[in-house]
């Protein structure tokens, strides 16, 4: 369990904003599920979707996220990691391979979190848009992606790192319609 909750050049939870943050978003809650649906809230609620409200910068690091208020899928679930990984919570990365255009795939990324009472259950943090919809409500999951199409899918593991693949997107797209035309994507096994 102690690699999902290390600290990385990526999810850099000793960060001082993070910490502090990651301190306001467990006041008050009384256990580590309490705890991370705050955190999820925040991240799904308050950090703004980069495509959808067409901001930059494009942002990766989680202190970056959380400084810009804004980050494509990815850069949130980073931000959500280190959030909840400040707060003592074992966190992890996931991906799902959904369809997109003209035949198109691209990843998704999302988190798991690793509750005393239910074991890993994913989240979504991407944020709410009509008809996307994601929820904290325990052990049941709601995901915004069903991701039911030939080609799609869950990537079966939960990762402590993110993928070189979408870091590599995130750090060289200067944009985020260059991030949009430059979406990460690997075939499932």
């Amino acid at each position: 369990m102690e690699k999902f909750l290390a600290e990385n050049e990526i999810i850099d939870w000793s960060h001082p904003d993070i910490v502090l943050k990651a301190g306001e978003l467990a006041e008050g809650c009384m256990g580590a599920k309490a705890v991370a649906k705050s955190c999820f809230e925040f991240v799904r609620d308050r950090i703004r979707h980069s495509l959808d409200f067409r901001l930059n910068p494009v942002t990766c690091r989680a202190s970056d996220v959380l400084k810009h208020e804004t980050g494509y899928c990815y850069a949130k679930s980073h931000l959500l990691a280190a959030l909840l990984r400040a707060n003592g919570i074992p966190a992890g990365l996931c991906y799902q391979r959904l369809a997109i255009d003209d035949g198109r795939y691209c990843l998704h990324g999302l988190n798991a979190v690793l509750l005393p009472e239910y074991g890993w259950y994913r989240i979504d943090p991407r944020g709410k848009k009509p008809g996307l919809f994601a929820e904290f409500d325990p052990p049941r999951e709601v995901l915004p992606y069903p991701a039911s199409g030939k080609g799609e899918g869950m990537l079966a593991d939960i990762l402590d790192y993110p993928l070189a693949a979408v870091v590599g997107v995130l750090e060289t797209c200067p944009t985020y319609d260059s991030v949009r035309d430059n979406l990460p994507d690997i075939a499932l096994p």
